[in-house]
């Protein structure tokens, strides 16, 4: 008893010791520079690199704590991002690059309509990558006790795409969570899936539209995506239905949240049988393959197995169906504008 008293005693005592002091800002970063240096990093890149990192970014913590595909519900963010003008431009580049984007798809088996629409969801085609330092950005979140080990190694892999110079210091800005260039990868997607497509010399997703879009493919594709099958689709399901899911449907178990907020993959009969129909109410057919469910509030999907892969790209369900959303739509042709009519009277306003 005295032995078990001892022990609660030292338990208790330990619990209430203060934690270890972090190390300042200052401090952290000397060591992370010595790390670089053991691994082979040239000194003028590390001193350069690290030598422009001074403190913390404030704003990169507070991004980190308030990520639009949590804040928002799955519908409202799809309302948000999914809108006319991106589909238009969506459009005008499938268009504009159809040659390429054609060639690109029939070597790594992504349609084109998906690669143009992670494109449009990421940097609105382009247009916007971010500004922020990479370096800097990737030192305050690893500094940051709350994901520090894997945003360490992106710190390090950072400064190895510095060192094998793909590209300068200056040039390296990106999203606040160290994405970077027009496909958004972080630096250790880069080093793995990044391609030279235009045989330049360079894997450049900063300006190079061949490697940007055979950059995105070999990312799908190496994360699963299988050639011929969809991402998924919209389905109707009712209140009752959706109660006897939620009972009845084991969930998925996942490293991310999302995976682990939808259910295990069953065949079309099975979801027939719980009173799941296509968008148009009709039954679902027995050709689709297996999937598994997202639910929204009031917004159901099906999916594949190669949404998977684009929830390796961002591990969020409003992101990923507004990527999958977005695709369908590129892939649909537009519809010719209506002409004006003769008939209505410019007094007299149309019945609704």
């Amino acid at each position: 008893m005295r032995f078990l008293a001892l022990l609660a005693l030292a338990a208790s005592a330990l619990a209430q010791s203060p934690a270890p002091a972090r190390p300042s800002f200052a401090e952290w970063l000397a060591g992370v520079r010595a790390e670089a240096l053991a691994r082979g990093i040239k000194a003028d890149i590390v001193d350069a690199a690290l030598g422009s990192v001074e403190e913390p970014m404030p704003v990169v913590l507070e991004r980190d704590r308030a990520q639009a595909e949590t804040v928002f519900s799955l519908e409202k963010y799809i309302a948000r991002r999914l809108t006319a003008k991106l589909v238009a431009a969506g459009r005008e580049h499938v268009q504009r690059d159809k040659e390429l984007l054609d060639e690109v798809s029939a070597t790594y088996g992504v349609p084109a309509s998906i690669i143009v629409g992670i494109w449009g969801m990421e940097t609105n085609y382009g247009r916007f990558s971010g500004v922020r330092p990479i370096v800097t950005a990737l030192a305050t979140l690893a500094w940051d006790p709350r994901r520090s080990a894997f945003f360490r190694g992106e710190l390090f892999d950072a400064l190895e795409i510095l060192n094998r110079g793909d590209i300068d210091l200056p040039r390296l800005r990106g999203s606040w969570a160290g994405a970077m260039g027009q496909a958004q990868f972080m630096p250790s997607s880069y080093l793995m899936f990044a391609e030279d497509y235009d045989g330049d010399g360079r894997r450049d997703i900063w300006s190079s539209h061949a490697d940007i879009f055979a950059s995105i493919a070999n990312y799908l594709k190496g994360h699963g995506w299988v050639e011929g099958q969809g991402w998924g689709r919209e389905v109707k399901v009712s209140r009752e239905a959706a109660r006897k899911i939620a009972a009845e449907v084991a969930r998925r178990a996942g490293a991310c949240r999302a995976t682990r907020d939808m259910t295990v993959a069953l065949p079309a009969k099975e979801w027939r049988a719980l009173g799941v129909r296509l968008a148009n109410s009709r039954p679902l057919p027995d050709g689709l393959p297996r999937a598994a469910m997202v639910a929204g509030t009031s917004r159901y999907f099906l999916v594949s197995g190669n949404y998977d892969a684009i929830l390796e790209y961002n591990c969020a369900h409003a992101y990923a169906l507004s990527v999958g959303l977005l695709a369908d739509r590129l892939a649909r042709k537009a519809a010719p504008p209506r002409p004006p009519s003769k008939k209505r009277s410019a007094r007299r306003p149309p019945k609704l």
